[in-house]
Order: C-alpha cells, then sequence, then structure tokens
C-alpha cells in the first residue's frame, strides 16, 4: 500500500491571505494551454496568429468556470443548489464539472468564431490539443485536495485518502491525469502535428476523452449524492461521456467521409 502524501492545500500564506495549490493549478492549466496555442499559431495551416490566441483565452476561461461550476451544479448535486442558490457563486467551496466546462468551452469557441469569421470545427480542431495539459494540473489539484479518490482497492497502489475512511482506495486522480492528461495531449498533439480533415482532431478529443474517462470512472468512486445512476453500475461521469464518444467518432467518420468525396 502507497502512504498518501500529507499536503498543505495552502501553496503560500501570509497572514490571513492563502494561496491555494487547487487555485494554482487552473493557472498552470490556463497559462500552459495558453503558451501551447501561441507556438502552434506559428504553424501557417492553422491559419490563427497569436494575438488571436492571446484574445481567445479570455473566451476560454469565462467558458471553463462558468461552465464547469454550472454544469457540477446541475449534473451533480442540483436539488441542493436548488434549495440554495446563492451558493452556485460559492466557487470556493469546491464543485467543478469538466462536462459542464466543455460545454461552455464550445460556447466560447462558437462566440469567437462568430467574431473572428472562423468556424466552430476550425476554432475546435485548434485548441483541442491545448486542453488536456489542463487537465493534468486539475486532476493533480483533485489529488493535493484528497477529493474524487477511486473506490476500495487490496492492490499495492491503494492509499488512505484523508475523510475517506481506513480502507485503501484507487488513487484514480491519478489514473486521469495520466490518461486524460499526459496520454491523450500526446496523442493530440502528434495528430494535430500536420493538416487533418476538418472536424478530426475535435472529434479524436471528444472521443479520447470520452474512453478514457468511462474507463476510470470504474475505479472511481462515484459521487455519494448520485451513486450509479444507471444499469446499477454506470456513474453520472459514464454517462456524460457517452454523447461524447458518439460525437466524437460521428465527427472523425463525417472529416475522412467528406475528404474522400471532395
Amino acid at each position: 500500500m502507497l502512504t498518501y502524501p500529507q499536503f498543505d492545500p495552502n501553496m503560500i500564506s501570509i497572514g490571513p491571505l492563502h494561496l491555494r495549490w487547487y487555485g494554482m493549478m487552473y493557472v498552470f492549466g490556463v497559462a500552459s494551454g495558453w503558451l501551447l496555442g501561441r507556438y502552434r499559431a506559428s504553424k501557417p495551416w492553422n491559419n490563427w496568429t497569436k494575438p488571436q490566441m492571446d484574445d481567445f483565452i479570455t473566451w476560454a476561461i469565462v467558458g471553463v468556470v462558468a461552465g464547469g461550476r454550472l454544469g457540477y451544479v446541475f449534473f451533480y448535486n442540483a436539488e441542493y443548489y436548488l434549495s440554495e442558490p446563492l451558493k452556485i457563486f460559492a466557487v470556493w467551496e469546491g464543485g467543478m464539472s469538466f462536462h459542464g466546462g466543455l460545454l461552455g468551452v464550445i460556447l466560447a469557441c462558437l462566440l469567437f468564431g462568430r467574431v473572428s469569421k472562423k468556424s466552430l470545427t476550425e476554432v475546435g480542431d485548434f485548441i483541442a490539443p491545448l486542453v488536456p495539459p489542463g487537465l493534468f494540473f486539475g486532476r493533480l489539484g483533485n489529488f493535493i485536495n484528497a477529493e474524487l479518490w477511486g473506490r476500495y482497492t487490496d492492490g499495492p497502489w491503494g492509499m488512505i485518502f484523508p475523510g475517506a475512511g481506513t480502507m485503501p482506495r484507487h488513487p484514480s486522480q491519478l489514473y486521469e491525469a495520466a490518461l486524460e492528461g499526459v496520454v491523450l495531449f500526446v496523442l493530440l498533439w502528434w495528430y494535430s502535428s500536420k493538416p487533418r480533415p476538418k472536424g478530426c482532431v475535435s472529434g479524436l478529443f471528444l472521443l479520447g476523452y470520452g474512453v478514457f474517462r468511462f474507463i476510470v470512472e470504474f475505479a472511481r468512486q462515484p459521487d455519494a449524492q448520485l451513486g450509479f445512476v444507471a444499469l446499477d453500475w454506470m456513474s453520472m461521469g459514464q454517462i456524460l461521456c457517452l454523447p461524447m464518444i458518439a460525437l466524437g467518432a460521428f465527427l472523425i467518420w463525417r472529416g475522412y467521409a467528406r475528404e474522400r468525396l471532395a
């Protein structure tokens, strides 16, 4: 059994002011996406400029935060927040949803595309490879916070998380960091390193994330307020991944089908 490191959630403390690791993970994620985006903008086939990337990052931050929060509210704990609506704005208490954040970023891509005269798929194909590093840092933040831990395991990699009882659990946050963050990034960065059919890079992101998250959910503890939501074994995370997988596969199929007909 592995020993869970006892992290201080505060990265820096100065009197009553605290800079938390979890918040800094969002900063690292945004910064990595912005820097990688500026690098990608230097490649001529992307039809982007560095100033456009600088403009888009603001849209993306709003989409991630607003979408992530509202996604958590409505996908995972709607009854509570409908009874305590002011708590919706208490983001410092935690509660963010990837799928909600994804919807927020898609809306940001759509609005930015209208302003910059780009299609949704064009924006999506450019942005998709920039997302996994943010997911990597976000999952590290979950691990540092000792939240979203996994199910019980008797494997030698199990950990006893604070507040999660005395039984060892899967460090599922690290599984997600590895698959959604590292593996998906390498796959997307390689695939998008040369021109691909329109929509295929976006499709690969949706398909890859959906499959990886669906698999890891078998090791992750379902949300206490929801439990299993379908078939006595499917979690909300898995339910939300199904349309991602279907849409991702469709976009890839459509992209290559259109290329063959061109």
